[in-house]
């Protein structure tokens, strides 16, 4: 007798472990692939090393996975990490950074990429009534899988394509020392002088666009030379750094070569954007001025950081061989970019930009989510301070004391994911519940906007 899913997931449930593999995945926040393992946790005296008390056996932690696609679970983990990064660093009061950030010039700017070919778009008016698309003149339904593609395959530059995301993560440092010497030159001050005077501060995530290319979203802030709790200077304005912004973009260029020794300039493309940023916590997300408000800034950016290519069905893992390509089920346009950086990641001259790896990701290199040092706090931080919260939670059930106790962990690698198909639609389901319920949590605070997770 073959049994139904169902009927599977009626078994797993009748069975004596169901409620605590349950709390297993619940701990995990309903990870949809949790990493197993085996081992024990104990708590010893600091003074006298007698044990205090001992967890052993099978155990289940969270994937870490940054993707939607890949795990809801810790997505919302991350996003919510990025929001409380994000927040830090344009309101303060928390994290280390003080509540006088609100005060600095702050812009928030987004640089694209060029153009490597006409594709296919859905340009709509201010009342969001679409457009004929630039490319074809037709209209396009928002899911037309046209949308992003070339409008002439044969004569679009996806080498140009592939090299220029390969090298996003270049073209975004020399923008950083290029604002630096454009505001340095404003302030009428040289390079070397402008670091005693003033500091860049900034947060910028990536994010990708249908045509499959990726442009960064920036929060940039002037700080004075010793960081955030440091005052900018008098002369450091918005339009200052507008200015500032938009003149370090256009200057900004890196030099390769195509596959056949042509000399590729790779540069940011004409459409970048810069508004500033207002301290305010009205529910509106820009006002007539064009101003972002820094309340919800947060949660608008942090969105970015945990979406996947824009590509359907494009692995989230990387691609190990041609045979990969062959049976991925994607459009016919990110097939091209794939191709071209798996082709070109076999070319001895690429070598350097490891496209094979990167190939899955259309050739993007660079991390999702980066910050200057100063801008707030960091990833680990958050984390550390996360992990120290729920060991303090513990020891006050135990009543103990965080200064008395050494903790030894021996734990070792036992699998990854679930047993089953069945063990797989509990744990999702699982996981809807509680990000259903962290929603509804986050809506009662009064946080439309926040992180989906708990912290």
């Amino acid at each position: 007798m073959v049994l139904t899913l169902n009927d599977r997931i009626a078994d797993r449930v009748r069975r004596a472990d169901y409620r605590d593999w349950r709390n297993k995945v619940t701990a995990t926040g309903g990870c949809a692939q949790p990493i197993r393992l085996f081992g024990s946790w104990q708590l010893h005296h600091h003074d006298t090393n007698q044990l205090l008390a001992q967890l052993g056996g099978d155990v289940m932690v969270p994937c870490g996975n940054r993707r939607a696609s890949v795990c809801q679970a810790c997505s919302d983990r991350y996003s919510a990490d990025a929001y409380h990064l994000m927040r830090a660093g344009l309101t303060g009061g928390s994290k280390g950074v003080p509540v006088t950030v609100a005060e600095k010039p702050r812009v928030f700017a987004t640089l694209t990429a060029p153009s490597f070919g006409p594709v296919h778009n859905r340009p709509t008016t201010k009342t969001g009534k679409a457009r004929p698309c630039t490319g074809c003149q037709g209209f396009h339904h928002p899911d037309d899988p046209r949308l992003g593609g070339p409008v002439d395959p044969g004569g679009y530059d996806y080498v140009g394509a592939v090299l220029w995301q390969a090298h996003a993560g270049k073209l975004w440092h020399r923008f950083t020392i290029a604002l630096r010497r454009h505001l340095a030159r404003a302030a009428g001050l040289t390079v070397r002088e402008f670091r005693h005077h003033a500091r860049i501060s900034y947060a910028k995530v990536a994010e990708y666009q249908r045509r499959g290319l990726v442009h960064f979203h920036a929060v940039i802030r002037v700080d004075g030379p010793a960081g955030s709790t440091d005052p900018a200077p008098a002369w450091a304005t918005v339009d200052l750094v507008d200015h500032a912004v938009r003149q370090a973009a256009r200057s900004v260029l890196v030099v390769t070569h195509r596959p056949d020794g042509v000399v590729l300039d790779l540069a940011w493309g004409d459409q970048v954007d810069v508004r500033p940023i207002r301290a305010s916590t009205a529910a509106e997300l820009e006002d007539q001025a064009g101003a972002v408000s820094d309340a919800r800034l947060a949660g608008y950016v942090a969105k970015y950081a945990t979406k996947g290519t824009g590509a359907r069905d494009t692995p989230d893992r990387p691609i190990r061989s041609q045979l990969d390509i062959d049976h991925l089920r994607v459009s016919t346009h990110h097939r091209r970019m794939i191709q071209t950086a798996w082709d070109l990641g076999g070319l001895g001259f690429y070598a350097e930009l490891n496209l094979r790896k990167w190939a899955h990701m259309l050739g993007f290199r660079g991390h999702f989510l980066t910050k200057s040092k100063h801008y707030s706090a960091t990833f680990k931080r958050i984390r550390e301070d996360r992990r120290a919260f729920r060991a303090a939670e513990v020891l006050e059930r135990l009543g103990l004391q965080v200064e008395s106790v050494v903790v030894v962990n021996d734990w070792a690698f036992s699998g990854s994911g679930y047993a089953n198909d069945a063990e797989r639609e509990l744990a999702t389901a699982l996981g809807e519940r509680l990000r259903n319920q962290r929603q509804r949590t986050y809506a009662r605070e009064g946080e439309p906007d926040g992180p989906v997770a708990a912290t």
